[in-house]
């Protein structure tokens, strides 16, 4: 049965749909409550949040082996993000992770819980781990900054630390921009983990700090200014990590065989991803947003158009008006005015390109020094 959050049936909340169902859109004023969730005034329910667990004196060796990230020296309390990829090099699960000194905490997509535990359980064999899809049990908090209330709640589990957008050890940056300049640094990013029984007290907890409560609406939009993709949005079925800068955080290029780590060196040292990640300013005159999808076009010198990318999300940020995310190819021209094709005949959103992965993105062997940056 879907999980439906008891924060629900506070005053004002309206139900979110899609990925994000069984939480709240917002309560009542999508705006306000994105300011207030920026300043740390607010936290936002995540529970649709799948939950997996791997227990086990060999869980962070394990974990290492399968995945593109070195986790075996997670210490308790230590955040970090890991992709398991297919033999092509594709994104197949892209975990969040935290230790608590017994047990590896996997925070992913409600639709990605039960098929990851499911394949983690498969790939066990003779190892001492424990592998349990707990995601019933337990609610998700998100907050701009650690909030003690709840990680001071009886029963609670471990905090989880956005790294984005610093580049991890082992990793490397395609972004335009140097990392102290980032516009993630602007989004600091915390998920508490709360017993699912346990989500309306924690709620009153937060009320009696003077937190209030956000909807999912609130951290999208923030989560899209900070460049931040996501599973199952930015993510498709022939992703690969460069294309999203998914080697800052996710990847650790010098670790041991994994499955798909040919593709990850290949393209890194040798070829360009076939794609790029851009942000897009929309013309905010139409008080609509392009749906996820939606085709990204590019005019062409004969007067047609043609499609170079899709939208991947979209958001009408409380400072920046409408902006998204989008996929665009990468021989896409950066300084273009892009076109955004939305679902009503003649709809169109005129859209300036944020370059966020680098055009000239990878083949880093024997290449001039300084096109792209690591730590």
């Amino acid at each position: 049965m879907s999980f439906v959050s008891p924060l629900l049936s506070r005053p004002g909340a309206v139900a979110a749909a899609g990925a994000d169902s069984g939480v709240a859109a917002h309560y009542g004023d999508p705006m306000r409550e994105q300011r207030t969730l920026a300043e740390g005034r607010a936290a936002v329910d995540l529970s649709f949040r799948g939950v997996v667990t791997v227990a086990g004196p060999d869980r962070l060796t394990w974990l290492t082996t399968l995945s593109s990230q070195q986790v075996s020296g997670l210490v308790p309390g230590e955040s970090a993000e890991l992709l398991l990829l297919s033999v092509q090099g594709r994104i197949e699960y892209d975990a969040r992770i935290v230790d608590d000194g017994e047990r590896a905490w996997l925070l992913v997509e409600a639709a990605e819980a039960e098929g990851l535990a499911v394949w983690l359980d498969s790939m066990r064999f003779m190892l001492r781990v424990e592998v349990a899809n707990v995601s019933e049990a337990w609610g998700v908090l998100g907050a701009t900054r650690r909030l003690d209330t709840l990680a001071a709640l009886p029963g609670a589990g471990p905090v989880w630390q956005d790294p984005w957008p610093h580049v991890a050890r082992g990793g490397y940056s395609y972004a335009v921009v140097p990392e102290d300049r980032h516009p993630g640094l602007e989004r600091p990013w915390f998920e508490h983990l709360v017993p699912a029984d346990r989500l309306e007290e924690a709620a009153e907890l937060l009320d009696a700090d003077g937190i209030g409560l956000a909807g999912s609406m609130a951290a999208d939009a923030l989560r899209i200014a900070a460049w931040r993709p996501r599973a199952g949005f930015e993510t498709d079925d022939k992703a690969i990590p460069h294309e999203l800068d998914l080697l800052r955080t996710a990847v650790h290029l010098a670790k041991g065989c994994y499955k798909g780590q040919e593709t990850v060196a290949r393209v890194h040292n040798l070829g360009h991803p076939p794609r790029r990640l851009v942000m897009l300013q929309l013309d905010g005159s139409a008080h609509t947003l392009p749906a996820t999808g939606s085709p990204v076009m590019l005019g062409t010198d004969d007067g047609a158009a043609k499609q170079v990318g899709r939208i991947t999300s979209a958001a009408l940020h409380y400072e920046m008006g409408p902006v998204a995310l989008a996929v665009v190819k990468r021989n896409t021209d950066p300084s273009a005015t892009l076109v955004v094709k939305g679902e009503a005949e003649g709809e169109e959103y005129a859209a300036a390109q944020e370059t966020i992965v680098a055009p000239d993105a990878g083949q880093v062997v024997q290449r001039p020094a300084g096109l792209l940056r690591h730590p």
